[in-house]
């Protein structure tokens, strides 16, 4: 991997982590169509590091809430909806990072290194999902806040990370703002919900990883570029959710759905 790919990748990874249009999508979408090096599964995570720690600074005062009061929940039986919501997302994060093992294994023994078969599922997931999210965001209510979620909510919310482990091109923040759209959950929590839920999964992925890395100049800046592009982003995203909705990105899944096929079909 060459720096200025790396820098390219890391930028493309901090862009469509946040956003509902799925960056594993892109991350296979980019070399596939410029001819580059195919991405190693220790670069793709290490890219998602980069954005791991987006996620964890911009959000640095709500991990430090929900931390601190997840555990007094335990040892001072203090009851407060952060030490609830600390324990939701943890027990949603091990559930959901099983089945995504589960689920990756069975879909990487059909698919195993055929490019096309991949790129084919990425481009339906991409439309299909991106279809189910319009729909979904324009019926749904806006009658629950992030501090009204329930441990039903955000367990069934914090589940539907699997399938977007297992299949690129879903987007697990796509299905996990989908799915709490679906259940009546504001947007602006919707997605402040789904990167809190991000970090722990993304960390485990990290530390399972870190030992295959190879530290380079390429890999840092990529890890750099994904860093400060998703802290733009997320910014982008919180103050976009509090009048705007999900319209644009679904379009634009479809959209990019669709140029994925025509390559397919042209190549």
């Amino acid at each position: 991997m060459n720096l200025i790919h790396a820098i390219i990748l890391g930028t493309v990874q901090g862009l469509t982590e946040f956003l509902p249009v799925s960056s594993s999508a892109h991350l296979n979408l980019f070399p596939w169509v410029f001819g580059w090096e195919e991405i190693s599964e220790s670069f793709d995570v290490a890219l998602h590091i980069g954005t791991l720690f987006a996620v964890l600074i911009f959000f640095y005062k709500d991990w430090i809430n929900l931390i601190s009061k997840g555990f007094k929940k335990v040892f001072k039986k203090e009851d407060t909806f952060e030490g609830k919501m600390f324990w939701y997302i943890f027990f949603s994060t091990i559930i959901a990072g099983v089945l995504s093992i589960v689920l990756d294994k069975v879909v990487e023994h059909f698919i195993g290194d055929n490019i096309k078969i991949e790129m084919g599922l990425i481009a339906i997931a991409l439309i299909v999902m991106g279809i189910i999210l319009y729909i979904v965001d324009k019926k749904a209510k806006q009658d629950t806040s992030f501090e009204q979620m329930n441990f039903k909510q955000s367990f069934i919310i914090g589940l539907s990370q699997a399938l977007a482990a297992a299949f690129p091109g879903v987007s697990r923040s796509g299905i996990t703002m989908t799915v709490a759209r679906g259940m009546g959950i504001d947007r602006e929590s919707s997605a402040r919900y789904s990167f809190l839920l991000a970090a722990p999964i993304v960390a485990a992925a990290a530390l399972v990883d870190i030992t295959k890395f190879t530290f380079s100049i390429p890999l840092i800046a990529g890890i750099l570029a994904s860093f400060v592009v998703g802290l733009i982003v997320i910014k982008f995203l919180m103050n976009y959710l509090k009048k705007g909705s999900y319209k644009v990105f679904a379009i634009y899944r479809v959209i990019i759905g669709i140029i994925i096929i025509a390559l397919l079909v042209i190549r």
